[in-house]
């Protein structure tokens, strides 16, 4: 019977990864050949302006991980490469996709997860982990509220300094995040909350964090941000390390993403003693 809900399980992932995929117009597919995987090194570059020593993803990795079982993918519009994604078989029956990236245009990075997430149940994987940034408002909403994923832990600097132009000049803190493919997540729990970091003026402004739900707001953009106000996008990193990567540190788990761009943290304070900031 396990077997029988898994395989409905894989068949319906698959479809909705094709249904995906037609909606925007592009064909996604797994890659082997080298030429396949220069092409992806280049829309990697095209996309964040990587320096030559320190590419996310070396060409010599892409070829080891298809060779040993990994993922590496790619999304076609008109047999133009426009999106791509990479990653590795890691313990506990998971996939770690370690980096997708598309070109501008709805729905491509979504058909890509879609993909990844038929290769992995007809691949016998149970999860996805992957890592983001946790000040990148769209990034944050695409993972926890259109696919699902939960983020597991939050690392201070996990890849130390990075020279791409998206990221240089920023410390590399990142939300450890895992989804779950058997199901959808929890339900997030309802108010009252609290505000642990709110916004005025593009800037934090700490507030409460001793309730049983709290609320981390994000930047609109840090981004832009990062070239227009590097001082605002500094102060942005450490209060969202603070209070939610404290948060986090002491239990606390990130339930959702509100539409206005917040992190919502059910605190040990949603069954037992409240924590503070």
């Amino acid at each position: 019977m396990g077997e029988q809900r898994a395989a409905a399980g894989g068949d319906a992932a698959g479809r909705d990864a094709k249904e995906a995929a037609a909606r925007v117009g592009v064909v996604v597919r797994e890659l082997h050949a080298i030429g396949d995987f220069q092409q992806v090194y280049r829309l990697f570059d095209d996309i964040w302006h990587f320096s030559p020593g320190d590419p996310p993803v070396t060409l010599e990795l892409m070829i080891t991980f298809a060779h040993a079982g990994g993922y590496v993918a790619a999304a076609y519009q008109d047999d133009v490469m426009v999106g791509a994604s990479v990653g590795f078989r890691a313990a506990e029956r998971t996939l770690h996709s370690h980096v997708t990236g598309a070109r501008a245009g709805r729905g491509i990075g979504y058909a890509l997860k879609l993909h990844q997430r038929a290769w992995c149940r007809e691949h016998g994987l149970d999860r996805i982990s992957w890592t983001f940034d946790p000040l990148v408002r769209r990034n944050a909403r695409f993972n926890l509220a259109k696919l699902g994923a939960r983020p597991e832990a939050y690392v201070e600097s996990f890849y130390g300094t990075m020279t791409d132009a998206i990221n240089q000049g920023d410390e590399s803190d990142r939300l450890v995040t895992v989804w779950d493919l058997a199901g959808p997540p929890a339900d997030t729990p309802p108010p009252p909350y609290t505000v642990g970091l709110g916004v005025e003026d593009e800037r934090p402004v700490r507030g409460r964090a001793d309730g049983p739900v709290v609320l981390v707001a994000t930047p609109h953009d840090i981004e832009t941000l990062r070239r227009r106000d590097p001082g605002a996008a500094k102060a942005w990193r450490l209060a969202v390390r603070d209070v939610l990567g404290g948060l986090m540190r002491e239990g606390g788990r990130v339930v959702g993403f509100t539409d206005a761009g917040a992190y919502v943290v059910a605190t040990r304070g949603a069954g037992g003693p409240a924590l503070g900031a």
